[in-house]
């Protein structure tokens, strides 16, 4: 278990595929130290150096939770920096621990709140971040007085806190699958508790009280290698109080805080994200199961409140692919092209970077606002900006089984019983996994063929159809209940004719495979305000609007565009108990009750569609 999780804590930065030829070793030196912050608090720090002293660097910086492991000044990374380019070309690489992980002190507060207008010793990350830059340009040798920012994931929030009271050496900054806000990135959308991420709840909410090169925390042992059955097992949340005790802070931070209420409000960051001064390179993947809220989220806050430089990147990457050099690029069953990421790092990263930390850093990158993948035709797209101008909104209408720009005046619906005793899979594999991945392409067939799950298509199109931004579900809706959540999942059903890839699971054919493209969830609780939740009222045609994130991809001449909505989705979020209770936390198992759930044929589906030429 300490083996995979010491996996998990350096996969986001040792870029897989190196040369091993190349040995850190032999071109930069290492040295730990400890910086002060403002109230005291000493973080520890490693430093990697290039050897040749002869002209001066600038500093790239990447501060996280996960560890600078390997620890020791004899002990180093098999890979430093984002990429190998960068690598070689030089800079001055700096790894932080954060306030309270690791090797660092302090205490360490699950995405910290940031605090406008700090006084005195008052602090947050976005003070730790300056007091660090600061040290740093004043005592590392060698270094050209400009800094740089990146991370993925956890450490990608870090690299967007930087932003906030920026350092004045601060002029690259790289959020790279960044969280935006908990209760609608990794740990909940829209409201829903992503099940699936409860066994990394050890890895935040145990603290520890001093420094640390070892882990102090362990995964819970499910005991099965299929997860849907352990969770199904226990019952309702709070049967997993047996697995977190109080010690665990993170656990119950969400069990006592189920609504969007000051709490959530205060760790997001999305909101603070005004009059940004370096410039920022968001980058994200359009498969990526834990952030692809945050990504999106903060290069539109940005570009709607700042006027710096502000671009997106966009590709067919799950979490922290494009930083892995894979020459085939696939997410589960599904091919996407060659060397996709190492394209992104030698043309796109290395670009940045190296223009405003090395370059005339005018603004003149040659880069476009937004380079996003299609995830349909498997090629690069360009924009300036994002959403394309050009796009309009198309709406299709839910009939029937039919998914159609034309409306119908009858009034009908399709209904479904919803079980919670029986809940809809959100993946036919049966694993155990520690956070979910492939399920973002996966073969929805499985779920089509369930009678609780109603299918919307179109006929074979005759045209490519290109979608390019969101995507707003507005669903009309009644329950037999007082709550029920509602899944909308977009899907790209393939000809008959799909030939199989390499990367084709041995039970499955691509020949009609269904290609999930985007899913969302929303807890119907929250159809109003996530922060004063309401029950529904039985029987009684309600609004529910949906927005799923953003995607660029295109359904292609001979395939058909599907959706499917469903109320449960599991173990992706937990089971709703489909009885209005104050807290699904505290619900208890005669709370989950059987319903008939109705989606009306005035519901429909809003698209982003790029005009055809």
């Amino acid at each position: 278990m300490k083996k995979y999780i010491m996996t998990l804590v350096l996969g986001f930065y040792l870029f897989i595929g190196t040369a091993q030829e190349y040995k850190v070793q032999d071109y930069y030196t290492k040295q730990e130290i400890v910086i002060p912050m403002r109230d005291g608090v000493k973080l520890h720090t490693t430093i990697y150096s290039p050897k040749d002293t002869s002209k001066k660097y600038p500093i790239l910086m990447s501060r996280t939770p996960y560890s600078c492991a390997p620890y020791g000044p004899d002990a180093f990374r098999a890979s430093i920096g984002p990429n190998r380019t960068l690598m070689e070309q030089g800079y001055i690489f700096v790894y932080q621990d954060v306030r309270g992980r690791w090797n660092s002190e302090g205490v360490y507060d699950n995405m910290r709140a940031y605090i406008p207008g700090k006084k005195k010793k008052q602090i947050d990350e976005a003070s730790d971040t300056y007091d660090t830059i600061d040290w740093l340009v004043k005592k590392v040798k060698n270094n050209n007085g400009k800094v740089g920012v990146w991370g993925i994931s956890y450490p990608g929030f870090y690299s967007t806190y930087s932003l906030l009271d920026s350092h004045p050496a601060l002029k690259a900054v790289s959020p790279q699958a960044p969280i935006g806000d908990f209760f609608f990135d990794d740990f909940h959308h829209n409201g829903a508790y992503m099940l699936s991420y409860w066994r990394a709840t050890a890895l935040f909410g145990h603290e520890k009280s001093e420094p640390t090169t070892k882990s102090w925390y362990t995964l819970p042992d499910l005991g099965t290698q299929d997860q849907y059955q352990f969770f199904l097992d226990a019952g309702p949340l709070s049967n997993l109080d047996a697995y977190y005790k109080e010690d665990n802070v993170f656990w119950q931070q969400l069990k006592n805080h189920p609504n969007y209420d000051e709490f959530w409000k205060s760790r997001g960051i999305i909101q603070h994200l005004k009059n940004i001064k370096p410039a920022v390179m968001v980058v994200g993947g359009w498969f990526d199961a834990e952030d692809l809220y945050g990504p999106l989220e903060t290069y539109k806050n940005i570009e709607k409140n700042s006027t710096n430089y502000n671009t997106i990147v966009m590709g067919p990457w799950s979490h922290g692919d494009w930083a892995r050099n894979k020459e085939r690029q696939a997410i589960g069953n599904v091919y996407f092209g060659d060397n996709i990421s190492a394209f992104y790092q030698e043309e796109i990263e290395t670009t940045f970077f190296t223009h405003f930390l090395k370059g005339s850093a005018d603004g003149t990158t040659n880069l476009p606002e937004a380079y996003m993948y299609d995830t349909g035709k498997n090629a690069w797209s360009t924009f300036e900006n994002w959403p394309p101008l050009n796009a309009q909104k198309k709406t299709y209408r839910l009939h029937n089984g039919s998914l159609a720009e034309i409306a119908t005046m009858d009034w009908r619906y399709e209904e479904f019983v919803s079980d919670p005793s029986k809940p809809v899979p959100y993946t036919e594999d049966i694993k155990t996994v520690f956070t979910p991945r492939k399920y973002m392409t996966d073969d929805q067939r499985f779920a089509a063929r369930r009678p609780d799950v109603l299918v919307f298509e179109t006929e074979v199109l005759e045209n490519d159809v290109t979608l390019a931004g969101e995507i707003m579900a507005r669903l009309k809706v009644s329950t037999t209940g007082t709550d029920a959540d509602w899944i909308v999942k977009v899907i790209d059903v393939f000809p008959a004719n799909t030939p199989d890839t390499p990367e084709t699971q041995n039970h499955l054919k691509m020949s009609n495979y269904h290609m999930m493209v985007r899913s969302e969830v929303m807890r119907g609780r929250f159809r109003n305000s996530f922060s004063m939740p309401e029950p529904f009222v039985p029987n009684e045609v309600t609004g529910v609007d949906i927005k799923l994130q953003d995607v660029h991809h295109t359904f292609k001449k001979g395939h058909k565009i599907q959706v499917q909505i469903q109320s449960t989705w599991f173990p992706l979020i937990d089971r709703n108990p489909q009885t209005y209770v104050d807290n699904i936390f505290y619900a208890n198992e005669k709370d989950f009750q059987k319903q008939t759930h109705r989606v009306y044929n005035s519901s429909s589906i809003e698209f982003t569609i790029l005009p055809s030429h």
